[in-house]
């Protein structure tokens, strides 16, 4: 792909606090005095390697209104989210500026991705069918029954924590979405409904610190990471 690059991150902020127990949506959640939505975004307006935002949010209006608070620059485009995570990435693609040359979809509570791994992505992503940050899994991993009897042992060798950002060509994650629509395949991640067309995206290393953050155990990690930076 000759000349500049232009990358859009499509920043999903759907989710709610069922799992913190609060009747706050989690991603506006206060972290260390700023909502950890605010940054989240706040990492990838100042990436040198991101043109665009797109955020897409349940609660369109408060993410408006956080953008205008904290001066985020970047977003070009806010847009409310769908009944599934699937479907509120469906509608961020859809809302892609035209020159975009790379995605790069990321989940709105996971602040502490690196501008390192932001590059290392997209350098991949470039290269490849697509391109995902992980870690190596630290437990034991079983697979289980419904009524929780073991079946299998898997080596952990093998076993990787996926994370996001995931990063792909435009053209081969559009492609992707639409035929999973179309033929009514629900993907766990982006990088599911990549597989599920034949595409073979790349895990890249990933850090134990880029958590998402989704329950009250997370928050107090979080708050260390923070406090200690």
């Amino acid at each position: 792909m000759a000349g500049r690059i232009f990358t859009t991150a499509v920043i999903v902020a759907s989710g709610k606090g069922s799992r913190m127990h609060s009747n706050i949506s989690k991603q506006f959640l206060p972290l260390c005095g700023k909502e950890i939505l605010a940054h989240t975004l706040q990492v990838f307006s100042d990436s040198e390697c991101i043109d665009a935002i797109i955020l897409v949010a349940t609660e369109k209006e408060r993410a408006e209104e956080l953008i205008t608070q904290y001066k985020i620059e970047k977003v070009c485009s806010v847009v409310h989210g769908g009944s599934s995570r699937q479907e509120s990435v469906s509608k961020g693609l859809q809302a892609l500026p035209d020159d975009t040359d790379v995605v790069m979809i990321h989940d709105g509570v996971r602040p502490f991705v690196t501008q390192e791994e932001l590059h290392l992505c997209i350098e991949t992503a470039l290269k490849s069918d697509g391109a995902i940050l992980g870690v190596p899994v630290k437990d034991t991993i079983k697979i289980c029954s419904p009524e929780g009897l073991v079946l299998e042992t898997p080596p952990r060798s093998s076993l990787m924590q996926i994370q996001t950002p995931q990063t792909f060509r435009k053209d081969l994650i559009v492609a992707a979405y639409e035929q999973a629509n179309q033929e009514g395949f629900l993907g766990t991640d982006d990088a599911s409904v990549a597989e599920y067309v034949g595409l073979r995206p790349v895990v890249v290393s990933g850090s134990y610190r880029n958590i998402k953050i989704t329950t009250a155990e997370d928050l107090l990690i979080a708050e260390a990471f923070l406090q200690e930076r």
